[in-house]
């Protein structure tokens, strides 16, 4: 077994780019990656620091009796105001910082994936050896996450948007861009970025 560490690669983009169709693709050719998202609702209702902080900070409704996260509270009181998201952040991005080291240091692969919306805004890309962006058309995500998120509205999706970084500046910021467009296959872009970072170790 390699005690060499991988490459640390994040992939990003806004909400209907098609990053965790990227993402798959990625697994398939049998690199580990690390869904951050998924990983920061599990810390949420799981780490016990992270639930006394946001307890304390968002108060005791925010679980559920069960021990569970309260979402329908917090996307209320939380999510609907830029300050506490702000807030509410600065709590769950140092405990998947933490919670990734911890996977990393597990993993024997030239290189690994951190697939999270908010790379860039949370400042996790300074960590990051590269950054790959998925990039779509704003009309194209919106109708795509209509149609994924039946519970979601068009204004809801909008508001998301607002909060994350323009695709303009995440491109200008990564090291590689996959076009998510009709007329742009992903295997071929996955296979060349893929190709590239075995390179690189």
């Amino acid at each position: 077994m390699s005690n060499k560490m991988p490459l640390l690669v994040g992939l990003t983009g806004g909400i209907g780019s098609g990053k965790s169709t990227v993402a798959k693709i990625f697994q398939i050719l049998g690199i580990p990656t690390y869904f951050a998202d998924d990983r920061a609702k599990w810390l949420m209702a799981n780490e016990p620091e992270l639930i006394l902080e946001i307890k304390s900070n968002f108060g005791s409704e925010s679980y559920l009796n069960d021990g569970s996260v309260n979402r329908t509270y917090l996307s209320k009181e939380v999510f609907s105001d830029p300050e506490k998201v702000k807030k509410i952040n600065s709590l769950v991005h140092p405990s998947v910082g933490r919670d990734f080291k911890s996977w990393v240091s597990k993993q024997n692969s030239p290189y690994v994936l951190k697939e999270a919306a908010l790379i860039f805004e949370s400042g996790s890309n300074l960590e990051l050896d590269y950054v790959i962006n998925v990039s779509s058309p704003l009309k194209v995500r919106v109708a795509r996450v209509l149609m994924r998120d039946r519970y979601r509205t068009e204004e809801h999706i909008n508001q998301i948007i607002d909060q994350q970084l323009p695709d303009e500046y995440k491109n200008k910021m990564s090291d590689f861009i996959i076009k998510n467009v009709d007329n742009k296959l992903l295997i071929p872009q996955v296979l060349k970025i893929h190709e590239t970072l075995l390179s690189k170790q």
